[in-house]
Parts: structure tokens; sequence; C-alpha cells
């Protein structure tokens, strides 16, 4: 503990910041040992709430003075375990950082700060005639802060892309307490595309404390679409098929007969049981051709065997649809005390393979998973369900949830689609990338956070060795994963 070992540094923290914007007691410092990756646990040794850019740079500049590791903390919806306070240390948790500091319709840009929560910045702007595309299915919880460090996408990254391409600028305090601003709010700054360099990079790089986000101007009409089928199969075709067909959906997305089972029981949707997947697809766009577009892809699903196809004929009914999907994970927790999100891309046209082989996956290790598929690009969440109080169950998990990723990156894949690496998934970045792929970005690492005290044991294997070198998996209470 800090309190013990740094009783200075503490001192100087709650100075700093004032007793209200810091927590050290045991008690408190525990809803902070894990993210919504469960598995493994640590907890930080003191947690500081900063209110602004200088704030950071000071409680930066004092951890650099103790020679104390520090990281960055969003909502901690985080799914790899990109929150874990490896070794403990100095946790810098943005909640209180939460304003959006400018909307700038004219010029199509948002300036917020790190700990806005993804869907407050939709609210603001309802009714402008703008939106911010990038929306994971936990935008309700998740913030932009978050969202940047792991590059996240959502239900509408087939036609939208993902947030790495929605954002326009950073301010950043660097691991020596410096500060930098790379970009702003017009388009194609002159230089290295750092902005790109940092949004993905899981905090290992800077502690961004204010980002330049692009509005997008609204689409003039929607169509949306609810496709029930017997089975994956039938289902995939029709995915391929739409795709082949020069159709863009703006969102793709699959559900499984697990999923649909748990959604039927916890809110009563009305579908049949016996179904064995739902495909959830939404077109938009300019009015003139998507009537002609959702005609082509109603045709589509019943040449593919979709047993109905429901369509939203007014908003009411889209938000009707889409709330199916955007509940799935909350119903969930009826299945399970605990559950493990994995997250895996595999090439479109895998999508059969893959859902097969997460069955065999599933028999083989002795756990139920039940899948959500952002299946337009490929991107897999099976959700292994397990009670994390039953150590074998938890053993059971994790070698279901490596077997996945393993088939992912043999199917041509990658073992992260919009969650990251974190420490739940480093041991996979050798077998994803060469010894000198990592040795470029250990040197790059090295450039921005040459004493590894910010986020250390995070997204990079240490040179030479296997991902596995830290050991913090800790089993200390029972607890249910966040929803995605």
């Amino acid at each position: 503990m800090i309190a013990l070992r740094f009783p200075a540094l503490l001192t100087e923290l709650r100075r700093l910041l004032g007793d209200a914007n810091i927590l050290a007691d045991h008690a408190e410092l525990v809803v902070y040992e894990c993210d919504g990756f469960v598995v493994e646990k640590n907890s930080p040794d003191v947690v500081c709430f900063p209110r602004s850019t200088a704030d950071v740079q000071k409680i930066v500049t004092l951890c650099n003075e103790y020679d104390v590791p520090f990281l960055p903390r969003g909502a901690g919806t985080s799914l790899a375990g990109g929150c874990l306070p490896v070794g403990g240390g100095v946790m810098i948790v943005f909640t209180r950082m939460r304003e959006i500091e400018e909307i700038n319709l004219r010029d199509r840009f948002a300036v917020v700060q790190p700990g806005v929560v993804n869907v407050w910045l939709t609210n603001a702007l309802k009714g402008t005639g703008f939106h911010y595309a990038p929306d994971p299915s936990s935008q309700g919880a998740c913030t932009i802060g978050g969202n940047v460090a792991t590059n996240s996408g959502g239900p509408h990254t087939l036609k939208y892309g993902v947030t790495v391409n929605h954002v326009l600028g950073l301010e950043a305090v660097l691991s020596d307490g410096s500060l930098v601003r790379f970009g702003g709010p017009v388009e194609d700054f002159l230089g290295p595309d750092l902005v790109g360099l940092l949004v993905g990079s899981e905090g290992t790089l800077a502690i961004v404390t204010k980002i330049w986000v692009r509005l997008t101007r609204d689409p003039q009409g929607y169509r949306t679409m609810l496709g029930i089928f017997d089975s994956v199969d039938d289902a995939t075709a029709a995915i391929s098929e739409i795709i082949g067909q020069g159709i863009v959906p703006a969102a793709l997305e699959m559900m499984d007969q697990g999923i649909i089972t748990a959604l039927e029981q916890a809110f009563h949707f009305g579908f049949p049981l016996d179904a064995q997947a739902v495909l959830l697809i939404e077109l938009d766009g300019l009015e003139a051709g998507l009537d002609e577009q959702r005609d082509r892809v109603l045709e589509i699903c019943k040449r593919s065997g979709a047993r109905e196809v429901r369509r939203a004929d007014d908003p009411k009914e889209r938000l009707k649809l889409w709330k199916c999907r955007k509940q799935a994970f909350g119903a969930i927790g009826r299945l399970s005390p605990s559950y493990c999100t994995q997250d895996g891309v595999v090439p479109r046209t895998k999508l059969p393979h893959i859902f097969r082989a997460i069955i065999a996956i599933g028999e083989k290790f002795g756990v139920r998973i039940v899948n959500v598929f952002h299946a337009g690009d490929g991107n897999i969440h099976p959700i292994i369900l397990f009670d994390e109080r039953d150590a074998a169950q938890v053993r059971k998990a994790l070698d279901a949830g490596h077997a996945i990723l393993e088939e992912c990156i043999a199917c041509g894949g990658s073992v992260t689609g919009e969650h990251g690496i974190g420490v739940e998934k480093i041991e996979f970045m050798s077998k994803l990338f060469t010894p000198d792929d990592l040795a470029v970005m250990r040197r790059v690492r090295d450039c921005f956070n040459p004493e590894s005290r910010l986020s250390p044991g995070k997204l990079l294997p240490t040179a030479g060795g296997c991902g596995m070198e830290h050991k913090p998996t800790v089993q200390s209470k029972p607890g249910r994963r966040a929803a995605l």
C-alpha cells in the first residue's frame, strides 16, 4: 500500500487534489481492482480523480518523483483487463473530467473530456442533424476516452468505421508529465499520423485529456429489419449475399439461439425459442433508393431460408428492434453469475466455420457459450458462461477462450476487433506478429514511455517473453462481468 510504502506521496496527492478526490482505503480500492475482465484482479494503491489536465500533469510528475507506476481508467468497461493495475500504483480515474466542451456544427466537430460517456454526446446532438458515429454496445456506460484507448467499434462499424476514423485531434499528458497536442479541429495535419498512433494504444503511450471528434450528418432515412433463421448457416449465407450484391448496411448483427432464449425470457420480444439465429439488418442513407435496397435484402433473406423477416415501419418500431440487440448482454445476467466476452475477428466467409468451432470448443471444455456477432465485419463475441467462485470453471472458461482465439488466428483473423489486448491476450501478440514487428512496437512505446511507469504490463509482451510474465490473477470475491 502506498499509504504505508510512500506516505509522503499520499500526503502530496491529498494536498494537490483534496481529500474528496483521493481514495486510499482498502475497502474503497477494491472497486477498482478489475474492469470488465473479472478473471484477473489487483488493487491499485491509490485512486485519484483529476478535474483538469493540470491535475493530471501534477499527478504524473509526482508518480515519477516517487518512482510509482500509474495508469488511466475511464468507466472500467474494458473487457480485456486494460484497466488492471498490474503491480498496483496510482490509478487516474476520469469520471470527474466529463464535460462536452464544444459542439461546432458548422465545422462538424465536438471537443470532449475523456470521462464523457459515449451516449451523452449522442443525446447532446439529438435534433441537430448530426451524430457521433462510434456507438459501442456499452455506449450507455463507456467513456469516449476509453473508446480512444481501445479504438472501439460497435454495431455500425461496417459502414462508419471505428473510433480512429472519427478522432480529429488529441491533447495528452506524456509519461514525463509534459503536455502535447496532436491534430485538432481541422482535417489532415501535416506530419506523421500521431493521432492514429495513440488511438488504440491502450493508454501505454500517453494519457489523453481532451479529444476532438468528427461529427457526421444524420442519414435521411433508415430501413431496419429483423430476420429469424432456422440455422446459423442460413443467416451467414444471407450476410454474404447482401454484401456480395454491393449493399453496405449500416449494421449487420447476429445473435444465436442461446441469446434469443435469454432475451425472450427476460424481455418477451416474441421470438420463437426454436430459432437458431436472428439477424438485425439496418440500411441508412438518402431516402431515394432505400426502399429498393430494403426489398432486395428482404428477398435475399427469404431466399436464404429466413422463417420470418420483421420490418420497422416507424422510429418507434426501429427502436424496439434495436432494443433486442442492445439488451442482449443484460439478458445474459439471467443465465450465469459470471461471463467472459471474447473478441475475435475472422473473414466473413469463415463465420459458419468459427460458429461450429465455438460449439465444439464449448463441448470439449464443458462450458456453455452463447454468441453475439458484429457479423457484417466478421467480429465475433462468444460469451463464455461460468461461475468465478469455482476455480475449475474459471480454468475451463479461460481454456475455452484461448482455444477460440487460436481458431480465429488459424482462420486468418485476429484476436481483437475492438476490445484491445489488455492483459488477457498479451500472450497472443507473439503469435500474431513477428519478433521484428514486436521490437518496433516496443521502440515506439519506449519513445513515449521510456521508464514504463505508464500502464505497465499491458499490450506488449516483455522482450523474449511469452506474454505470461505478469501473474496478478487473484480470485478475491464473486462478481459479475460488466455488460458490453
